[in-house]
């Protein structure tokens, strides 16, 4: 029976990608867990699997084209199977009344283009993507001359689009027209032009949205900040001890550890695992930590999905593939899906101390420091020496309180500071 393929979530709340690749084509025989296209996401791009054993019946939108999240990307079925979807049976009540036989199957699916409503803002045919872009590069898209069918503007165009030189404007001259975005946090659009002293750059997609959900957070999101100094000591001592007989692709990073102890952490406070959504609470079930990577011009969060179940030589060995991913700029779907709650750590940048921004609608993240050798007074009155990392937990005001907040980090602390505990 033939399957439709749906387009998953691309992360994030990604409603759409552009299509940048087919890797398979009609007539090809794929396994279920086989790339079949790269959809570009706000973040990354995103490979999506066959989902399905079987051939490749139809493939649906052509490279360059918008796809929103949940559409039919491709048909999978039977080698010679029709590609219409299977039909849809009556229901009791219909099939009592009239005693018809089942319904038609529905017409086969087919590619649609990304805009076919006939509807053109501004009088410009443009793809939404290409849209979003102009607005948040300030592009006035009138002025873009599109290379798309019937002279569409892609996303290549706006990205590839220069403004033309102008001669600066006298001083008491109005301003150029600045983006909303600018607009609305009340500054004034400096009216600048390329020179020598001036190099003007576009935001590219990824800073953009980082841009947007960081100004969203900040503003909308009441931080509050728990931060501890914890001796880590016990645990460079045990990672040392379980890596000694590890090979290379099986060693355990510190961070692994982390993702555990804040995982085993977060299952004791359930209100650090539930998202703010204005007039309701979602608190879930299943504790997956969000892993802030570090990419080309920003960052992407991969998810160690179930972290508090999982021993720490799995978590190891999913976050290694994960991050591998995101840093190639190929992720999988279920990479950067269902994080509940995360942890960025820069402790491999030689920071003393951050505080880190809520990624909404989570209600927490913890910011790792790196850890340090200081001056510290023993038990007997002594000063010596010791391990010491700062980490701080910002907590969303709305969900959580400063005592829960203190109590989150105490066991925490407690977790990294008495680290066999994360093997049992």
């Amino acid at each position: 029976m033939a399957q439709e393929i749906k387009l998953p979530s691309l992360g994030g709340d990604s409603a759409e990608g552009t299509l940048l690749n087919w890797l398979k084509q009609p007539g090809d025989s794929v396994k279920a867990d086989e790339i079949i296209a790269e959809v570009e996401a706000d973040k990354a791009t995103i490979e999506v699997p066959a989902g399905v054993d079987g051939t490749v019946l139809q493939l649906v939108g052509s490279v360059g084209e918008t796809v929103r999240v949940g559409s039919t990307i491709a048909v999978i079925g039977a080698a010679g199977e029709n590609a219409s979807p299977a039909p849809t049976a009556p229901t009791p009540a219909a099939a009592k009344s009239n005693g018809a036989p089942a319904a038609a199957a529905p017409a086969p699916v087919l590619p649609v283009a990304a805009e076919d409503d006939g509807s053109f803002p501004d009088g410009v045919k443009a793809s939404p993507i290409a849209r979003r872009i102009a607005e948040e590069r300030g592009i006035d898209i009138r002025l873009v001359q599109g290379s798309g069918p019937g002279g569409r503007v892609t996303k290549a165009d706006i990205e590839n689009w220069v403004a033309p030189a102008v001669a600066p404007a006298p001083p008491s001259a109005a301003p150029a027209s600045a983006p909303a975005a600018f607009v609305a946090l009340g500054q004034t659009w400096p009216d600048i032009v390329p020179s020598a002293d001036v190099e003007i750059i576009d935001l590219t997609r990824l800073r953009g949205r980082i841009a947007q959900r960081m100004n969203l957070s900040k503003q909308q999101v009441p931080h509050f900040y728990v931060t501890v100094d914890i001796d880590t000591a016990p645990l460079v001592a045990l990672r040392a001890e379980i890596n000694a007989t590890q090979p290379d692709d099986n060693k355990i990073t510190i961070n692994d550890f982390i993702i555990k102890a804040a995982a085993l952490t977060v299952a004791q406070f359930p209100n650090l695992n539930t998202h703010f959504y204005g007039d309701k609470l979602v608190r879930y079930k299943r504790i997956n930590i969000g892993i802030a990577v570090a990419v080309p011009n920003g960052l992407i969060n991969v998810v160690a999905q179930d972290a508090d179940k999982l021993v720490l030589g799995i978590i190891a060995k999913r976050n290694k593939e994960m991050i591998a991913r995101a840093r190639e700029g190929k992720v999988k779907p279920d990479d950067v899906q269902g994080s509940t709650f995360t942890v960025s750590n820069l402790g491999a940048y030689d920071v003393e101390h951050f505080s880190a921004i809520i990624n909404p609608p989570e209600s927490g993240i913890l910011a790792i420091s790196s850890a340090k050798k200081v001056p510290i007074v023993l038990e007997d009155g002594t000063l010596g020496v010791g391990n010491r990392m700062k980490v701080t937990l910002s907590v969303d005001h709305r969900v959580s309180d400063g005592a829960e907040g203190a109590q989150f980090m105490q066991l925490f602390k407690a977790l990294i500071e008495n680290p066999k505990r994360l093997l049992v």
